[in-house]
């Protein structure tokens, strides 16, 4: 059943709300869509909500989604911020099933020595490669040797392994990887994701790391192309535009997400007849 339809045949609001203190308007089911917009022109939107204070759009859910966004061939959500602010702000737990492709990132905590007043920073380890790191310390027995054994999923999920060795306490010129890993190409239940260190002293502790790339069937399915053509429609365009010096109208956003016109009060015709 339908409790509001709102319909426009030119090019203004089929339902349009405005409060100064609560919701301008607001759509509840318990079954279908609370709201449900639908724009046919590039220009339209199919639910639009502005406020100067408060909450512009908000979606909510018990079971199922919140908000939800698709696109065939656009984007599903966008969202943006024009000064300092956030374009958006995820509050829990985050799931992408794709590709997440970013200038950079790190993690942002409460200061460990101080956190009431201080944040801590770090920033991602990032390479031109799908790339595991892997890393621990082990101690040498009485013939100067150690084995260290991987999880069984290692030699799996990485091929291409590279290693690093540095002896704590004391030199270790003669180090080195004894055996390396065995690069698996199919599943089996014997784990052979280890490798051997030799040529140490008794009881020496060394600091071992192992980096492997991945090869798993997604990783295979969407390699990381290091460098590429911009598309005709993008070039001359930047990413960060502020740091080449150039306008507005020259960033990738503005010519993908134009801005929309500043929020104008819907023009009622109080002549036109009601559904």
């Amino acid at each position: 059943m339908t409790h509001v339809l709102g319909v426009d045949d030119g090019v203004g609001y089929g339902v349009s709300g405005k409060s100064n203190s609560g919701w301008g308007v607001r759509g509840e089911s318990n079954s279908g869509y609370g709201v449900y917009g639908s724009g046919h022109i590039a220009a339209s939107n199919g639910v639009r909500g502005y406020s100067d204070r408060g909450i512009g759009v908000r979606g909510g859910s018990k079971s199922n989604y919140g908000v939800y966004g698709t696109s065939v061939t656009g984007t599903g959500i966008y969202g943006r911020s024009d000064t300092k602010g956030l374009a958006a702000f995820l509050e829990g737990k985050v799931h992408v099933t794709g590709y997440l492709q970013k200038s950079g990132g790190g993690f942002k905590i409460d200061h460990p020595l101080d956190p009431a007043n201080k944040y801590l920073y770090h920033s991602f380890v990032e390479s031109p490669d799908m790339k595991n790191v892997y890393d621990g310390v082990v101690v040498l027995d009485n013939k100067g040797k150690a084995e260290i054994e991987l999880p069984d999923w290692f030699g799996i999920l990485n091929k291409d392994f590279r290693y690093q060795l540095t002896a704590i306490g004391a030199p270790g010129p003669n180090l080195y990887i004894a055996e390396e890993i065995s690069d698996t190409t199919t599943s089996n239940k014997n784990n052979n994701s280890r490798f051997k260190v030799a040529g140490g002293a008794s009881g020496m502790k060394v600091s071992w790391q192992v980096t492997g790339i991945r090869k798993d069937p997604w990783a295979n399915a969407n390699r990381i192309e290091v460098e590429e053509e911009k598309p005709d429609k993008e070039r001359g365009y930047y990413l960060h535009l502020d740091l080449y010096g150039q306008p507005e109208e020259g960033g990738i956003s503005h010519l993908l997400f134009p801005k929309e016109e500043k929020w104008q009060e819907p023009i009622i015709n109080e002549n036109k007849p009601t559904l």
